[in-house]
């Protein structure tokens, strides 16, 4: 064996042996439990937000199908006291991160009721910020960041299609208020809106589905 085929192999089982090394001392990957969630909400939860997370109380979000990544940053957040909510704050002050996503990946897995819009021309404005922003005043597209059919983007932007339109409507004005103050983005896009094309965005996003 040649000194440079020696030199060759000495290197390859040295990187191989530091792989193997680095992949012991990892960081394990915790795993969630949708059945720990779904007693969780159960017991606590369905009060407020219904069986399966489909809320019949429109001041109350529906969270069935949400994210589970949003949903265990919510949930952290009211804890936190990031989010200001009085009571979703002493709930999730009981909670540890291994409850939030076991939350989080329950309703991940349960199916959200349609929903519907209530007035047509609301929603046909609705339909055109959602869709198409304001440009004049730099509103960009809802569908941008929530998709076009308001299935949002995993890990980052929550699902809206079907949402109830007076929760929306109350997010939505918390944002623009400076009350609701958990993302920067959202408080920025909120304060252009005025009540109108709250409301409209609102009643467009409930029949989204």
């Amino acid at each position: 064996m040649t000194l440079f085929v020696r030199m060759l192999l000495s290197v390859s089982l040295t990187g191989i042996f530091l792989q193997v090394h680095a992949e012991d001392h990892a960081p394990a990957i915790p795993k969630v439990d949708p059945a720990k969630g779904a007693a969780i909400f159960n017991g606590v939860c369905t009060t407020c937000h219904g069986a399966e997370g489909n809320s019949a109380i429109t001041v109350n979000p529906k969270l069935a199908q949400q994210h589970p990544e949003y949903i265990a940053k919510q949930l952290a957040e009211f804890k936190s006291g990031k989010r200001a909510n009085p009571v979703m704050m002493g709930f999730a002050s009981a909670l540890s991160e291994d409850d939030m996503r076991n939350v989080g990946a329950y309703l991940g897995g349960t199916k959200a009721k349609p929903g519907f819009a209530k007035d047509k021309e609301l929603a046909a404005l609705g339909e055109k910020i959602y869709r198409g922003g304001i440009a004049d005043r730099q509103i960009p597209a809802c569908a941008g960041c929530h998709s076009p059919n308001g299935a949002g983007i995993p890990a980052q932007y929550p699902r809206l299609s079907g949402q109830h339109a007076d929760y929306t409507a109350s997010q939505l004005t918390q944002f623009r208020d400076g009350i609701r103050k958990n993302s920067l983005q959202m408080g920025q896009v909120a304060a252009k809106l005025n009540d109108r094309e709250i409301k409209a965005l609102a009643d467009y996003i409930a029949g989204l589905n």
